[in-house]
């Protein structure tokens, strides 16, 4: 019995020294994932000029203004529903869907509806970093 008892924290001990010589994931950050997935159509600063929208029909939005065009109210759901790209109503919008957004862990967030709901986490933070850019 005490054999099998080592045995086991043997196993334990190997399996906690492969464990710590894998790579570390990536964490992505916020302003990570907006320089990744945004900044090469709304630019770095978020005007909408990023070095993909010459030519885009429609252009991509200057996302430093839209508390400003929603009569000063930033819309959390919307814009995370924009960036995931589901875009109701404007079926020519070039806004790919960035599924990868989607996975990992999740949040308990209201987004203004008093309803706290699991949300992706990376998710709430890009859309939490365009807040944070609005003029």
């Amino acid at each position: 019995m005490k054999a099998l008892t080592w045995a086991g924290f043997g196993g334990v001990a190997i399996l906690g020294l492969i464990a710590a010589c894998a790579p570390e994931a990536k964490i992505a950050t916020a302003r990570g994932d907006y320089m990744n997935l945004c900044a090469d159509c709304h630019g770095p600063e978020g005007k909408g000029n990023g070095p993909l929208a010459a030519g885009m029909t429609p252009a991509p939005v200057d996302v430093t203004r839209i508390a400003r065009d929603n009569d000063g109210d930033f819309p959390k759901a919307r814009v995370m529903s924009h960036i995931y790209g589901f875009t109701p109503g404007r079926s020519e919008s070039p806004m790919p869907q960035f599924g990868d957004l989607l996975d990992g862990p999740t949040v308990l967030y209201d987004s203004g509806d008093g309803i706290m709901t699991a949300t992706p986490a990376r998710l709430v933070a890009l859309m939490e970093y365009v807040q944070q850019m609005q003029q």
